[in-house]
């Protein structure tokens, strides 16, 4: 179980990493999609930091487990999060942060499972 661990939060760590870059670089099709969930820029950094220090802590905690499960859950929180934005503003292109979310959870209960083996 560990190995399936530590693949899952490397993987969710770079899936991450790759989402926070396009909140600081904000191409013009995120800049479209933050419009229409009404995000501003100011917030998209904050996004994209949040998402850093998960993907640190996902990382990090191979070594502390603790602090995997803490990232992966706060990432399962993340995404719910931003299926309700999505939700409240009308949006309804939910595919990327439901994958995000049942990605997150995955993590979250092996690496659960992991630690209490």
């Amino acid at each position: 179980m560990h190995i399936a661990a530590v693949i899952l939060s490397v993987l969710l760590a770079l899936a991450m990493l790759h989402s926070a870059t396009t909140k600081f670089t904000r191409p013009e099709w995120l800049r479209r999609f933050a419009e229409a969930v009404h995000l501003t820029t100011t917030q998209l950094t904050v996004l994209g930091s949040l998402q850093i220090a998960a993907a640190v802590g996902l990382v990090c905690g191979i070594g502390f487990p603790p602090l995997a499960i803490a990232a992966a859950f706060g990432l399962v929180l993340y995404f719910a999060g931003a299926i309700g934005v999505h939700l409240r503003s009308g949006d309804r292109n939910l595919l990327g942060a439901t994958l995000f979310l049942v990605s997150s959870a995955a993590t979250s209960v092996v690496l659960v499972l992991d630690a209490t083996a």
